[in-house]
């Protein structure tokens, strides 16, 4: 895969990464490995403004689901970067989404030099090879490290060295992080996990607070409603602490 872009046609210049698992990936409205096609109008593509890079590296109109071509071995549905990005057009300019999140990951399978590290840090740099500046990364995972006292004991170690290693690699040493605190898991294990991830105390990193947000019948995976309050509760936590403080684009 090369690592320039195939289409330069667009060019968004503030690039959000979003990663983590499969509740980032989305799977609001998969039922029995089939999305049902109900797209929110907080969801809606914008063609003039929000994008995403492909999985060729090539940045296309952003539609649900995001991560079809990422995360394409499961059935993806709605996740919460289309909400994001339709709360946050108003204050920025043409966004760009860099889908790279795969379901069913525990956080090893993304320390550096591993498969999933590598990948996210060449889209990262190719949606930054035509101008592009990345304004954050948004992280959603940790489901499946809640599985056991070893992985709830390295959970936090693991997360701020992921942190450090993706600011060295892409040269931004102060990349805005928004970590999302799981809302499922496995009961003996979920809070220990949420207490690992609030408890990362790094510059530029906040939390936003899944729990109480309503899940599917496997008591697994957030459904459609569910995700477009995430993807708006991740906007709030992006203009809150990191965006511009005038809108970028008048209003009409």
């Amino acid at each position: 895969m090369d690592s320039t872009l195939e289409n330069v046609a667009y060019s968004p210049k503030n690039v959000f990464i979003l990663s983590g698992q499969s509740n980032m990936a989305g799977r609001g409205g998969v039922e029995k490995h089939h999305w049902d096609g109900i797209v929110p109008n907080e969801c809606h593509p914008d063609a003039s403004r929000i994008f995403r890079l492909s999985a060729h590296l090539h940045y296309e109109v952003a539609r649900e689901p995001l991560h079809h071509d990422i995360d394409a071995k499961k059935t993806c549905g709605v996740g919460p970067g289309m909400s994001f990005a339709n709360a946050i057009k108003d204050r920025v300019e043409a966004i760009g989404l860099v889908p790279c999140a795969v379901g069913g990951t525990a956080i090893k399978e993304w320390a550096h030099g591993q498969h999933l590290y590598v990948n996210m840090v060449k889209r990262a740099k190719s949606a930054m090879s035509h101008g592009g500046e990345i304004k954050a990364m948004l992280w959603y995972q940790g489901e499946s490290d809640a599985l056991s006292q070893h992985c709830v004991d390295t959970y936090k170690a693991n997360m701020e060295k992921l942190i450090h290693d993706v600011r060295a690699d892409l040269h931004l040493p102060s990349l805005p992080i928004i970590q999302v605190a799981i809302a499922s898991g496995d009961e003996k294990y979920i809070e220990k996990i949420r207490e690992a991830q609030k408890a990362i105390d790094l510059p530029n990193v906040v939390c936003v607070d899944a729990m109480g947000l309503q899940l599917k019948e496997d008591n697994l995976h957030l459904t459609t409603e569910s995700q477009v309050k995430l993807g708006q509760m991740l906007a709030d936590a992006y203009l809150t602490h990191f965006a511009p403080q005038e809108p970028a684009v008048a209003s009409s």
